[in-house]
């Protein structure tokens, strides 16, 4: 694989996110003592730092590799869409199309860090579905994303914050298998079976097991095989590729399936990973067709990311230079 002419035509491909956006704040500081109020500890604060996280997060990462990268979503008319709107679009995504109204709140994880440490998280959001009147607005305006640029792969990314409903989900599915747009899926539980006829479907193993109520006793390519089968009766896709943890990943499609031991990390923090891995496997498959690649790079670029504390893209440079160093 000549991974330097695979990496340069990352910026012919269009991907499509569509999904739940969300603003992640990081507080910095040091603790060296417990309140007096409360057995809490003290955190003396240092410095704030803003990313983008959720369906933003996988678009941060397409981008980040080079891929046209555009966002449909939908977020509130607040001070925090604001931020997350600029964030991504200093970042190279579009967001023209995302829309913002007063009914709902933009999500916002607030975490405390101390020591590369997590103390607390506040979440501000709205997890209820979009009404009517939005769905249709997102529905019009995913299809006309398609009909004007033409994208390669749409991926769905579900964090269960109500964007993605039945209805969204079924007609977009629809419009793209029409229309020859590869579709990939990042899947939370309550939604877990509504993405029928998607190309790519990529749960983690705590989620499918959630999501089919199984009990998977051990990793093996034969109960991992099942389990596709499994997949198949209900959503009727082309791919697997589920992400095993410290056990690395597995894909089927057609008569090929695989485990991908993961490489060894020093690992600071999962946080966004899965974002990383849907982003890498997308857009490689898309730009190839080929999906044992694309799982290979995606179990790659996932370990990359951990070694980061928070959320954070993939860099481009690492990624190419690791591939050729454990690929070739």
């Amino acid at each position: 694989m000549n991974f330097d002419q695979l990496f340069e035509g990352f910026s012919n491909t269009k991907v499509l996110i569509v999904g739940d956006v969300m603003l992640d704040t990081y507080w910095f500081g040091n603790v060296d003592r417990i309140s007096p109020e409360a057995p809490v500890p003290v955190v003396a604060f240092q410095k704030k730092e803003l990313r983008v996280g959720g369906a933003a997060n996988v678009a941060l990462n397409t981008a980040s590799l080079g891929a046209q990268t555009a966002i449909i979503s939908v977020i509130g008319e607040d001070a925090d869409g604001n931020e997350l709107k600029q964030l991504m679009k200093n970042s190279h995504i579009n967001t023209t199309s995302i829309i913002s109204t007063p009914t709902r709140i933009t999500t916002n994880k607030m975490r405390v860090m101390s020591r590369n440490q997590q103390m607390m998280r506040l979440d501000a959001e709205y997890t209820h579905d979009i009404d009517e009147a939005l769905e249709n607005q997102l529905i019009a305006a995913v299809y006309q994303y398609i009909d004007e640029a033409r994208p390669q792969i749409l991926i769905f990314e579900d964090y269960n914050k109500g964007v993605l409903t039945k209805k969204v989900i079924e007609s977009i599915t629809e419009y793209c298998n029409k229309n020859g747009v590869i579709t990939a899926v990042d899947p939370k539980r309550k939604n877990f079976l509504t993405y029928k006829g998607v190309t790519l479907f990529k749960p983690n193993l705590k989620e499918v097991k959630e999501g089919l109520n199984l009990l998977i006793d051990q990793v093996s390519l034969s109960t991992l095989n099942e389990v596709h089968q499994a997949l198949q009766q209900y959503l009727q896709h082309d791919i697997s590729f589920i992400t095993l943890s410290e056990k690395g990943v597995f894909f089927e499609q057609g008569n090929e399936s695989l485990i991908i031991p993961t490489h060894v990390r020093n690992i600071a923090d999962v946080s966004g990973a899965g974002d990383t891995v849907i982003a890498v496997a997308s857009l490689v498959y898309a730009a190839t067709r080929n999906m044992r690649l694309a799982a290979e790079m995606a179990n790659i670029a996932g370990g990359l990311v951990c070694e980061e504390v928070g959320t954070a893209a993939i860099v481009k440079e690492k990624l190419l230079n690791e591939c050729k160093l454990l690929l070739n």
